[in-house]
């Protein structure tokens, strides 16, 4: 088995290693979110870690790796003895991968002992082998919210509880918790962002020196694994050495009063919700000073982990980035700064040992890392060149109509559900009706695949029952075939693909609609998120229709190229449905069980292009809305005439939030 490529040897990320290397100080600190574009080194450097991580010593035979010097009371495979024979062995590195079953995650019943043998027991899941080690998930925005529920709750309380199939059963479950993300993806929920301790923002290096440093390395390291190993033994051996002092000096670290008000008056100034933040900060702040070296925390201890625990905390809206504006931290903590502090430099001084230091700290600097607080402040827009940037004043669009200046959305409101109609097999959502892993149980099935996603046990033991005397059976077991499984059918919720195609030609923005308009659409890009749906984005204008942004699970980048929509010129209205057509019919290709709502955004009106009727046509069978631009005491209809012939349900601009207002007062 090839070595794991040296965590010493990682070119910058400096951030990244120092978050990693305070929760393997602490465990208190509560895991690392990194956040940051493919191709980052971010799985490379997880793995690179857990090898560097002190052995464990474990009950020998006990499934959930418990310690000797104390064992868990309450662990499946106990009572242990207190001389109970121990083992030495390495820090387990867990990893989960997205399309985990809620079984594979935290355990389950042990089907073939209690369908043969008559005897319950219990299956250890994914929790139980990361207990005391390094759990990473990869992509984990994409995994479904249950799964991260049950993730988180484990993390925080360091306990997994498994209540399922007549089983009953708690085990310890104290892990490093490692997610990496890339957040052109989708992001995570606020309220689970906040679960995890610290996060880091990291970016490929723009230095063409150090791009070139790391591709050197990686050569040399595929060439040959061993060799390269070998020649960063050192490095490796100083960096475990130093972790395990660390660990060893942790309890001994003190916290100044001073300094608790001071990370509590910086938390309290940057509006963080709840109190976790606080605790988070606390914690990384001794785990940074024992890092250091140092009996007690100081002001760099503070500000570093303030900078790694409260960028994601800062989010007060979903379509908010993380960051952080390290001018108002450096303000705050001059702010709180006691006038006789009692800290002491330590021993160690600056960092010498090659791994992360105090110091750590470019944001958007050649080391890659890029900062935590980078782009903060920053205002939403696409980045020049991009579909749905705005033009300049005197651009023009492709039939030389002169766009109207860019129109500014204002704050959100709540709008309708809008449901596809039937049941689908999509992702698990909160939109519309669908079948899947999730839901409440309707019926049960022969599984259609390799296997049953979950069994039915009293159907399973319903369809073997009558077989038995035919089977031979003599045991108290029952004799069972593949044919007996049977699984669920459970009826839920699923995601939808949400296409908005939004009309922005010169007469939206005549009647100083635009405005409203964006407002609408961002409150149902907000509702898509909250009801974990697919979004994507088509504009029509001047002389044709472009996708300002492909079907994609970061609703952020949605309202970001909503808001940077300028308008101008005709209106092609049947350009902008010929695109949608084709974007949803590659879309049924790439993800075919996800099913499509198209919301149109018009006033109906079509000055130039191709046939509405028939673009129209192209978009049979599929669910529509038409949000009705139109305004004034004069109405065409043209909105509803367009509706029609999609088949759609027809909504005016204004009664978006006056539907839900209505709904409550009739509640």
């Amino acid at each position: 088995m090839n070595p794991s490529y040296p965590f010493s040897a990682v070119v910058g990320l400096a951030d990244l290693k120092l978050a990693l290397v305070l929760n393997a100080v602490s465990s208190r600190v509560g895991g690392v979110l990194v956040r940051g574009e493919k191709g980052t080194a971010k799985s490379t450097i997880v793995r690179a870690l857990a090898a560097q991580l002190p052995q464990v010593a474990v009950v020998s035979g006990c499934r959930f790796r418990c310690d000797p010097e104390a064992p868990d009371p309450g662990c499946p495979d106990g009572p242990h003895e207190p001389d109970a024979a121990a083992a030495l062995r390495p820090a387990s590195l867990v990893e989960l991968p997205v399309g985990a079953s809620e079984d594979r995650l935290v355990g389950s019943l042990d089907l073939e002992r209690a369908l043969t043998e008559g005897v319950k027991a219990f299956e250890p899941g994914l929790l139980a082998a990361a207990h005391r080690g390094v759990l990473y998930v990869d992509e984990v925005n994409l995994l479904h919210d249950h799964l991260v529920d049950l993730l988180l709750d484990a993390a925080a309380l360091g306990v997994c509880y498994v209540e399922r199939e007549t089983v009953s059963i708690r085990h310890a479950a104290r892990f490093l918790l490692v997610g990496t993300m890339n957040p052109e993806e989708g992001e995570l929920r606020p309220q689970l962002l906040d679960r995890f301790g610290l996060t880091v923002e990291v970016r490929a290096t723009r230095e063409p020196d150090e791009r070139a440093e790391v591709v050197r390395r990686r050569f040399a390291f595929d060439a040959d694994p061993e060799g390269f190993a070998a020649r960063w033994a050192a490095e490796e051996a100083a960096l475990a050495a130093r972790i395990a002092r660390a660990r060893a000096v942790l309890g001994s670290v003190r916290l100044p009063d001073s300094r608790l008000r001071q990370i509590t008056a910086v938390c309290a100034g940057f509006e963080v919700d709840g109190l976790r933040a606080d605790l988070v900060t606390a914690h990384a702040a001794v785990a940074h000073a024992a890092w250091q070296g140092r009996d007690v925390v100081i002001r760099e201890d503070v500000r570093v982990a303030a900078r790694l625990a409260l960028p994601h905390r800062r989010r007060r809206d979903p379509f908010d980035a993380p960051g952080l504006d390290e001018r108002l931290l450096d303000e705050l903590l001059d702010r709180t700064e006691p006038e006789t502090p009692e800290d002491p430099e330590g021993p160690e001084g600056p960092d010498d040992s090659g791994g992360p230091g105090p110091g750590s700290r470019r944001p958007g600097g050649h080391d890659g890392s890029g900062g935590s607080g980078a782009g903060d402040g920053a205002p939403d827009r696409a980045p020049e060149g991009a579909p749905g940037a705005p033009e300049g004043p005197g651009s023009a669009t492709g039939s030389g109509d002169r766009p109207q200046d860019v129109a500014a959305a204002g704050a959100p409101f709540r709008v309708p559900v809008f449901k596809v109609a039937g049941v689908g097999a999509g992702v698990a959502g909160r939109r519309s009706s669908g079948r899947g892993r999730h839901g409440r149980t309707i019926g049960t099935r022969v599984p259609t695949g390799t296997g049953p996603a979950a069994v039915d046990l009293p159907a399973t033991l319903l369809a073997a029952a009558p077989h038995q005397l035919r089977r031979g059976r003599r045991g108290p077991g029952l004799v069972l075939t593949r044919d007996d499984l049977r699984e669920p059918v459970r009826e839920g919720r699923e995601g939808n693909l949400v296409l908005f195609v939004v009309d922005a030609s010169g007469s939206m923005g005549a009647r100083r609609r635009m405005t409203a308009v964006k407002t609408a659409v961002l409150s149902l890009l907000l509702d898509a998120y909250q009801r974990r749906d697919k979004v994507g984005l088509v504009v029509f204008r001047g002389a044709g229709a472009t996708v300002a942004l492909p079907p994609t699970s970061s609703v952020e980048a949605g309202a970001a190229r909503l808001r940077a929509l300028p308008t101008g010129g005709r209106t092609p209205l049947a350009e902008g449905l010929a695109t949608a057509a084709g974007v949803l019919r590659v879309e049924r290709l790439r993800d075919p069980d996800r099913r499509p709502l198209l919301v149109v955004v018009t006033d109906g009106r079509a000055t130039s292009g191709g046939d509405v009727t028939r673009a129209a046509a192209a978009l049979a069978g599929v669910t529509s809305v038409v949000v009705d631009c139109e305004s004034g005491p004069v109405r065409l209809g043209m909105a509803q005439a367009l509706a029609l012939r999609l088949g759609a349900r027809v909504l005016p601009l204004e009664s978006l939030g006056d539907l839900v207002r209505d709904r409550r007062k009739a509640g």
